[in-house]
């Protein structure tokens, strides 16, 4: 249960991004949701796998910055996990763009982790 959640919090972060940041976006988007399902779930896999499998390696070596940043600097690193996300759907041809690093990758690290959180506030019932 918990990976469909994982699963779906990923596709709800990022189709939020994508209607909210507007150099994020995937190809065939203005034509409605049913068009583009299958790339949402493609690029939600992609992000999670990004997030746990190289975002802790690269927090491990950039916790001497992420330290002296008071931790604004894991806003660089959940934009640099998106913009790799964008990359790689761009490799697999999911037709998943990040258009650049300043305002979109940032903004939309930023509304994915607002989502997560929000989601995971939501759905913590411990």
């Amino acid at each position: 249960m918990k990976l469909i959640i994982w699963l779906l919090t990923n596709v709800l972060a990022v189709w939020v991004a994508a209607w909210i940041v507007p150099g994020i976006h995937f190809e065939g988007q203005n034509q409605g949701l049913a068009d583009y399902w299958p790339t949402l779930v493609g690029v939600g896999v992609i992000l999670g796998l990004v997030s746990s499998l190289v975002k802790p390696v690269v927090k491990f070596l950039s916790f001497p910055i992420v330290i002296l940043t008071l931790g604004l600097f894991l806003w660089v690193i959940n934009a640099l996990m998106l913009e790799l996300t964008g990359w790689l759907a761009g490799q697999l041809d999911l037709g998943f763009r990040v258009g650049d690093f300043f305002w979109s990758a940032l903004l939309g690290a930023l509304v994915i982790s607002l989502v997560n959180w929000g989601v995971a506030t939501v759905t913590d019932r411990d």
